[in-house]
C-alpha cells in the first residue's frame, strides 16, 4: 500500500509495517544496516495530520508510527517516534487492525486526535486514564461498524 492508502483508511491503533523493498543487508555491515532499520521497521498508528497551507510553505497529509519506549523501572525515558508524508515513496502494510470492543485512549490536539493507549476493554482503559493523567484525553471505543466496513471495503489486515 502506498502512504496515503494508509492516511485514507488505516485507523489509529493499527500496527503499520513499512519498508523500501531491499532485503536486509548482513550484520557485519553496520552502516547499511543501520540505514536499512531506519527505511524498514513496524510501529502502531497514533496519528493522522491533514495538509496544512501557510503563507510560504505548504505540507502534505501525514500520519505518526509510535516504534517503541525505552526506559527501566516504569519510567519511558525515550519515546520513538516516525512521522511520514503521504508523499513517502516507502511501502506500507497494515499487519493488525484494533479488535471490537477495544478502547482508544486519545487526546485532542489540534486539528486531528492523537492515540493515547489501546486498551483491551473500557475498564482497561479507565485505569490507564486514572494512572496517567491528560487534560484532554477521551475515550473511544472500537465498533462492530468500523471493523465491518474495513472488512466490506477489502481493507482486512494481511
Amino acid at each position: 500500500m502506498s502512504a496515503h492508502t494508509i492516511y485514507d483508511c488505516a485507523s489509529l491503533g493499527s500496527v503499520i509495517r513499512y519498508s523500501d523493498g531491499t532485503a536486509r543487508p548482513p550484520a557485519r555491515f553496520r552502516k547499511k544496516l543501520s540505514a536499512w532499520d531506519s527505511r524498514n521497521g513496524t510501529g502502531r498508528l497514533v496519528r493522522k495530520e491533514p495538509p496544512r497551507e501557510r503563507p510560504t510553505y505548504i505540507s502534505p497529509a501525514c500520519f505518526t508510527l509510535h516504534e517503541g519506549d525505552f526506559g527501566q523501572g516504569g519510567i519511558i525515558v525515550v519515546s520513538v517516534r516516525r512521522t511520514w508524508s503521504v508523499e513517502s515513496d516507502l511501502r506500507f502494510e497494515v499487519v493488525e487492525r484494533p479488535k471490537i470492543g477495544m478502547v482508544r485512549v486519545l487526546q485532542d490536539l489540534g486539528d486531528s486526535p492523537e492515540l493515547l493507549h489501546l486498551a483491551r476493554d473500557r475498564g482497561a482503559a479507565e485505569r490507564w486514564l486514572a494512572n496517567n493523567s491528560y487534560s484532554r484525553a477521551f475515550l473511544e471505543e472500537v465498533s462492530a461498524d468500523e471493523v465491518g466496513a474495513d472488512a466490506i471495503e477489502g481493507r482486512t489486515a494481511a
